[in-house]
């Protein structure tokens, strides 16, 4: 009974933390179907009626006047070419520091790891100079700094499960005549396939919703993401266009959404492995 009691407990308690996480979603999902008077004059927590009812309206405002195409194709250049090079180049690093195990590699696993509480403010406005100085202000080179930044998640996860993997298993793949690269790419890689999804997804999440960065770094007469493009709508003189920069959040966390639904499985996976072993 006492089992029983503190299941339905932890059920009540999830189902409302789970309702108070979406309901930020839901507010906008509301507010994107309305009228822009309806929700200046009528407030955003009201629900949409016959007469404040504006149906796919603010989405195609939203997608002709932010430009919507070309900052979606930044958006998803940047996002996939960043998370590749994070997780090729992170599962190398640290595949090379379990197996090496030396004192060089200890001490840049530490580093990455400290990476991961340093805050971006501290480094931001000499990023920006050393990102202009070295042409990374385009959407095809801000990958690079994104590993930087990414590294350390990544490195943390990908140590973690490597250090899992019983060693027997690349010496065997060696001894058939595997190359290194072999062994990582045909043996490493299919193990390490719950990590890696795992660890693209957190991100992939990051790299796209990425407001900041990519407004401190890119030329932003030129290139605009998403969340770049949402600012499009707040006008002069404190003017916000409501309805539109609803409907183009809206757009914009889509397809993370999606994503993440579809790989979600994955997701618990790869944390619990990475966490926990080694």
């Amino acid at each position: 009974m006492e089992n029983k009691k503190r299941n339905s407990v932890a059920t009540v308690l999830l189902t409302i933390v789970c309702i108070l996480w979406m309901y930020p979603i839901v507010l906008i999902l509301i507010n994107s179907l309305k009228k822009e008077v309806a929700i200046t004059t009528s407030g955003v927590f009201s629900l949409p009626t016959s007469e404040t009812w504006n149906g796919v309206a603010n989405f195609v405002a939203s997608v002709t006047q932010m430009d919507f195409l070309k900052s979606f194709w930044y958006s998803l250049v940047i996002s996939v070419m960043s998370v590749v090079l994070i997780m090729l180049c992170c599962s190398m690093a640290a595949w090379y520091i379990v197996r090496v195990n030396g004192k060089l590699s200890k001490i840049f696993y530490y580093l990455c790891v400290f990476s991961m509480v340093v805050p971006f403010q501290m480094v931001m406005f000499t990023l920006a100079k050393t990102a202009d100085t070295l042409k990374l202000n385009n959407p095809y080179n801000i990958c690079i700094i994104y590993l930087g930044f990414g590294a350390g998640l990544a490195v943390f996860m990908f140590t973690g499960f490597v250090k899992g993997i019983p060693l027997e298993i690349e010496e065997a793949a060696l001894i058939d005549g595997c190359s290194p690269l072999q062994v990582f790419f045909k043996v490493l890689i299919p193990i390490l396939k719950p990590t890696i999804i795992s660890t693209a997804i957190l991100e992939l999440m990051w790299v796209w919703n990425d407001y900041l960065l990519p407004t401190l770094v890119l030329d932003i007469k030129k290139y605009k993401t998403i969340p770049m493009a949402v600012q499009y709508f707040r006008g002069s003189f404190g003017h916000v266009q409501m309805g539109p920069m609803m409907a183009s959040i809206m757009i914009d966390i889509i397809p993370i959404i999606i994503v993440y639904l579809v790989c979600q499985k994955y997701i618990i996976e790869g944390v619990v492995a990475g966490a926990v072993k080694g």
